[in-house]
């Protein structure tokens, strides 16, 4: 039976209450269980485990996960506080993931109480957190997160087992990349008599270039009477050497990863035939995929259009419908602003194509791509203008994604690297597929993230003598899932083989249509 809006708006009201005041997780004394029911029969909440919920959207299908997961750290952040109080911590390992800007949810939360019960609690979509019963540090050397309490940089890094550096090399790297300097490492290394430890220290700075804090490490350690092995625990060397000077983690996270993807990528993308010779031709045979192009880059964004559609807003001759229904009026919108953006890009393709380098390029036009991409839903109202002031102020989502973007306040910090990586970058298939990918990873924009990766790399598949390459609406879950895979388990060979096959698709195509011609 259909719930009477008024009550269902009265209970709505209760869930705002709630989330006014910060609660992600909803016990079952947070609210009636009149307003319960009503609001999880309605799917305004869902779930997790008996007298615990989140807040969730009707209109999400029982298997959708985007809610869970925007909510996973501010749930166990409420759930650990209730449960154990200030007796709690995360591990040493997940303390350095969110340290180094690692957000992305985890299949199982480690943390550490004197009150643990050493067994899992299984949470939603396979996830769980794992409470042992062990000793926390001390109480300085915890900090609260998100409302999350991590273990301090330092105190981690004594903690953290040998195994970790090799299989999460990136957010060890960040990590030691953070301290400038090692002296309050030093005093807990000498307070512990910890000389095992300091020698992995040692090896693990010298292996990311820092030999001077290596060094440091190795001869105060001797000074005071402990003899130290030195021993490096990654797998390999680095690949970036990071600067004797504070860095964002972020930024140190993205290097890494550029350098650490470079190989897979070179071995599984065709190699570039060479530059593009015949520029007027190239940019006539981008005009001619437009409609299909911006057909399934919006139907991928779940954008309702046609080719019929997009036809008639790029004609020139079309004006928005105020009276047509809303979804057909943003559908139209948005129609409109690809054909716009399109434009723009159209013209840093001829600029790469006459030689600019497109990393620079980039960093100069990417601005007014996204400014075409929303200017008709700003003008029409559906948007407000400050979604056209630049990257965003908050933080994002990915719809069903266990990957957390980095925080907004590092955009500033990542772009310009970005940039620098791309302009630096010799192989054009690693600007192609990197192009994208890290710029989806860093996530700068509110929205449009998708449709300006796909035209990003675009602009570098023209730069590597690539045809424009279009990512069909059918492969969507294919696409998704590779992305995936780059970005929560660091493995970028699916998403370069998935754009392998499609530009290699391309390819063929062209020299079909050459011999019917």
């Amino acid at each position: 039976m259909a719930t009477p809006p008024d009550k269902l708006a009265h209970s709505l009201r209760m869930l705002k209450e709630l989330q006014d005041r910060g609660v992600k997780a909803i016990r079952s004394d947070n609210m009636t269980r009149t307003h319960r029911e009503r609001l999880q029969r309605n799917g305004f909440i869902r779930e997790v485990m008996k007298g615990w919920y989140v807040p969730a959207r009707p209109d999400e299908s029982p298997g959708e996960s985007t809610a869970w997961y925007a909510s996973y750290w501010g749930f166990c952040a409420d759930y650990l506080n209730e449960r154990f109080g200030t007796d709690w911590c995360l591990s040493a390992e997940q303390s350095i993931a969110l340290q180094t800007g690692n957000w992305t949810v985890p299949l199982q939360l480690i943390i550490r109480s004197s009150k643990g019960g050493n067994k899992p609690t299984d949470l939603l979509f396979s996830t769980s957190i794992l409470d042992l019963r062990l000793a926390l540090p001390d109480k300085a050397d915890i900090e609260v997160k998100d409302g999350l309490r991590i273990m301090k940089l330092q105190a981690a890094l004594l903690r953290v087992p040998a195994a970790h550096y090799a299989s999460k090399p990136m957010d060890m790297r960040a990590a030691l990349a953070m301290l400038v300097d090692v002296t309050d490492l030093l005093r807990r290394l000498l307070d512990g008599g910890h000389s095992t430890i300091a020698g992995r220290l040692a090896g693990a700075y010298r292996n990311i270039g820092r030999d001077d804090l290596a060094q440091n490490i190795f001869d105060t350690m001797r000074s005071a009477g402990y003899t130290v092995n030195e021993s490096d625990p990654f797998k390999d060397k680095t690949p970036v050497s990071f600067a004797a000077r504070e860095i964002s983690p972020y930024v140190n996270r993205v290097k890494v990863m550029w350098e650490n993807m470079r190989a897979p990528i070179i071995e599984n993308f065709p190699t570039s035939t060479g530059p593009i010779t015949d520029i007027k031709a190239y940019l006539a045979e981008i005009d001619d995929k437009y409609v299909s192009d911006a057909y399934h880059s919006l139907s991928i964004e779940g954008y309702r259009v046609s080719e019929d559609l997009i036809k008639l807003v790029a004609s020139g001759n079309w004006k928005p419908d105020m009276d047509e229904d809303d979804w057909k009026h943003a559908d139209a919108l948005a129609a409109r602003g690809y054909f716009q953006a399109f434009q723009e890009v159209r013209k840093s393709v001829e600029k790469v194509l006459g030689g600019t380098n497109p990393g620079q390029l980039l960093e100069k036009d990417h601005g007014s791509w996204y400014r075409e991409l929303f200017g008709p839903s700003v003008t029409a109202g559906i948007l407000s203008a400050g979604v056209l002031a630049g990257y965003r102020n908050r933080h994002v989502y990915i719809r069903s994604s266990m990957h957390t973007p980095p925080r907004y306040e590092a955009v500033p910090d990542l772009l310009p690297a970005f940039f620098e990586l791309l302009e630096k970058e010799t192989d054009p298939a690693v600007r192609v597929v990197l192009g994208h990918f890290v710029f989806v990873y860093i996530h700068p924009y509110i929205d449009g993230n998708g449709r300006m990766g796909r035209f990003l790399m675009n602009l570098m598949m023209a730069a590597g003598g690539y045809p424009w390459t279009i990512i069909p609406v059918e492969k969507r879950k294919e696409y998704m899932i590779s992305l995936e895979a780059a970005s929560v388990e660091e493995d970028i060979i699916p998403f370069a083989q998935f754009l392998a096959g499609l530009t290699e698709g391309e390819k063929q195509a062209k020299v079909k249509h050459q011999r019917t011609r």
